[in-house]
């Protein structure tokens, strides 16, 4: 067998056995609501910060 080359029959019918019990909910911990902060700067103050950091990088 060269590089890369495997045998088709090891790959087909694969049946896997899997425990759902300890999977994860990842809705678990959803929470709906709202986020808001107390800033001084314009809109336009902070697009332009934005820009500025932007550029930095």
């Amino acid at each position: 067998m060269g590089f890369g080359s495997y045998d088709e029959s090891e790959q087909k019918d694969q049946d896997v056995d899997t425990d759902d019990s300890e999977g994860v909910a990842v809705h678990e911990n959803d929470h709906d609501g709202e986020v808001s902060f107390d800033t001084e700067a314009s809109t336009s103050d902070l697009v332009d910060k934005l820009g500025d950091i932007k550029d930095s990088e």
